[in-house]
């Protein structure tokens, strides 16, 4: 709701890390929010393998802990950056894009 009262537009949403692979390549989105902690797979590997498609949405991670938790996790995964859930805007997702 937050990102959809700055103005973008979500169309799906993945309750986990196998649902978010397949909704992605279903979907299309351009830009695809990532929780780290996910039940099955993190969201390290689901940015690696969404990245890695051609024609690839840009991947945004995001969790409740610090982005110094997670060291060069975030640039290996092919994320386009890290935004702490207490920090999460339009602005902010407007500033890694």
């Amino acid at each position: 709701m937050l990102l959809e009262a700055e103005g973008y537009d979500v169309i799906g949403e993945a309750p986990d890390g196998t649902t978010a692979l397949t909704e992605a390549s279903r979907l299309h989105p351009d830009l695809v929010l990532l929780d780290v902690n996910l039940p099955d797979l993190n969201g390290f590997q689901v940015a690696e393998r969404i990245t890695a498609q051609n024609g690839a949405p840009a991947v945004v991670l995001t969790s409740s802990r610090d982005s110094s938790d997670f060291g060069p996790l975030v640039t290996g995964s092919g994320a386009r950056g890290f935004i702490s859930k207490g920090d999460l805007s339009g602005a902010a997702l407007a500033r890694l894009l």
